[in-house]
Formats: C-alpha cells, structure tokens, sequence
C-alpha cells in the first residue's frame, strides 16, 4: 500500500497545483474516475497487452456519467499510459486531502445501522464540527453490525458511541 501512495503523490500534487482554479470540479471528475478503477476486472482488462492505450481510454470515458473536461481527459491518458490505473484511488484520496488542508476541513464518515434523513444529518453535522473543531464534509454508510448509535471517523480520530461499542466495553470490564 504504501507504494501506491508514493506512485501516487506525485500524480496528486500535480493535478492540485494544475487544476487550481477549479479544485472542487476537478475532485468529481476525480472521485467518478478512481470509483471506476477500483474495479478488478476492468484493470485486469487495461493491463491486458492486447488493449490499446486508445481502447482502455474509450472504455473508461464510455463509462463516466459526465464527460470529463479537457485536463480530466488528458490525465485518464497520461495515467493509463504510464499504467498507472491501480493508483487512480489513492491519487484521488491524496488529492482530496491537498483541497481539505488548503480549505481548513475535513473528510468524516458517520456509520450508522439506520438511514439518516437530510435534517438529522445537518444537527449532527453542526454538532460534529463543533466537537472536532473544524469544518466536515460529512458522509453516511450503513453498517448494521453496530446496532444503534453511530461511529464516526474524521482522519484518525474515532468516536465511537454504537451499541456494538457499548457492548464491547462492557464485555471487557466483566471479563476482567
């Protein structure tokens, strides 16, 4: 893993300091690309010797929902020429994290058993923010193992209040 993040820091600090006037365009077309190359068989597939630069290009622009802008289309091809796809994801969360430390916020990630509604998610994103005193970009995954409550994760910093949580806590006090 950690040879992806040196293959791909370099890829990240150059599109931050290219794609400067325009880092939150630039972050969706990047999300949308690395979502696409974390799948297995489409990689084993551009690796393939019998695929083209110019077909592995297609096949990826084929499956964007938006088409990318001109410096999106010109990375995907220094990228796949290069053969550098398996890095695309770890490109992308660098990336995201140079725009995070220039804007002064933060990526949180709320796990929840339940769905949480829009007017629910703004409280808790207020009363997050306060508790890690910086601004969140938050978002909500499932993850019924935890029961109730919510655990949240802002970079290395856990708040855990879940019943899974609760439960284990109170499984090692009585065992000990």
């Amino acid at each position: 893993m950690a040879e992806l993040a040196t293959i791909a820091r370099p890829y990240a600090d150059a599109l931050f300091k290219a794609q400067a006037s325009d880092l939150a365009g630039t972050a969706a077309w990047l999300d949308e690309l690395a979502a696409i190359a974390e799948n297995a068989q489409l990689q084993q597939f551009v690796d393939s010797p019998k695929v083209s630069d110019a077909q592995a290009f297609d096949l990826i622009s084929g499956l964007l929902r938006t088409a990318l802008p001109e410096a999106g289309k010109n990375f995907l091809q220094l990228v796949i020429e290069n053969s550098r796809l398996s890095a695309l994801p770890v490109v992308a969360q660098q990336y995201r994290a140079l725009v995070n430390a220039q804007s002064g916020t933060a990526d949180a990630v709320v796990y929840s058993p339940f769905p949480i509604d829009a007017s629910a998610l703004a409280d808790l994103s207020s009363t997050l923010e306060k508790r890690f005193a910086r601004k969140l970009n938050v978002s909500v995954e499932l993850d019924a193992t935890l029961i109730g409550g919510i655990c949240v994760v802002v970079g290395d910093e856990v708040l855990d209040t879940s019943v899974k949580a609760q439960l284990e806590q109170m499984k090692s006090a009585l065992t000990a």
